[in-house]
């Protein structure tokens, strides 16, 4: 009995090892966190992207606007002025309804649109027809003012759960995140946005910035924000560039 035990002990050892190779051939490994986790190729589960693995120095500065009138157009200011011609803007909906004039000049001036949802709010506490109403609102809105319908999502406060991600994903969105807040939101002074941006930056990092009222030392730190970073070597590009031909790079959501 215990002569049996042993070889069915080793026999199932085998299989492990043979499971195990097979993931790893399968799946794509990466450490978030210190946490090894494996994702499949074919895995149906979408995931919100933070950042891209590769070995170019490109980034993406995207701007959030939900609100006010005062900080997008000396934001646009600068990246004319710095001769940036790629960036991306996720805007809620109402704000660019009612800021056509602003939303023209962003996609005049060549930018990504993304969506921002259209009420800014928590869509994991929203039902399942509550979600699709609001992405559904925006897309119909941010389609008609710019002329091409909008592909990625960031929702509002960076909420969401993997129903959410599910439902954005199942209306032809994909979600975006960020691996470097600038915490401009915090107004923590310029010399501080500029350095925690620079000093985090990495190849295929999402750069999460605002062009809302409530941001008022944005615009003030971006032209050393672009100063910086191209001294390092560094390109801009747009999120979707970015992600093209790259590795996403994930996390985990509960």
């Amino acid at each position: 009995m215990n002569f049996i035990w042993i070889l069915s002990a080793k026999k199932i050892k085998r299989v492990a090892i043979i499971l195990v190779a097979f993931a790893f051939a399968a799946g794509v490994y990466y450490v978030e966190n210190q946490n090894l986790q494996v994702f499949s190729p074919t895995d149906p589960e979408p995931k919100a992207i933070y950042s891209v693995k590769t070995n170019k120095k490109q980034v993406a500065l995207t701007f959030d606007i939900s609100w006010g009138e005062k900080r997008t157009g000396p934001i646009l200011d600068v990246l004319k002025k710095k001769d940036l011609k790629k960036a991306t803007f996720f805007l809620s909906s109402p704000w660019a309804e009612s800021h056509p004039d602003l939303v023209k000049r962003i996609t005049d001036q060549g930018y990504e649109v993304g969506s921002h949802g259209h009420r800014h709010d928590n869509y994991s506490g929203y039902s399942d027809q509550q979600v699709r109403d609001q992405v559904g609102k925006a897309d119909t809105i941010l389609t008609k003012l710019t002329g091409k319908k909008p592909k990625l999502i960031r929702f509002p406060n960076g909420d969401f759960d993997k129903r959410v991600l599910k439902l954005a994903n199942q209306m032809g969105y994909t979600t975006i995140q960020w691996d470097t807040d600038s915490l401009d939101w915090m107004n923590p002074g310029t010399d501080k946005i500029i350095s925690r941006v620079v000093e985090k930056a990495h190849p295929g990092d999402i750069i999460l910035l605002h062009a809302s009222d409530s941001c008022r030392q944005t615009h003030e730190a971006l032209p050393q924000i672009i100063d910086s970073l191209k001294a390092k070597g560094y390109q801009f590009v747009t999120v979707s560039e970015l992600l093209s031909g790259s590795e996403v790079k994930m996390k985990p959501v509960e």
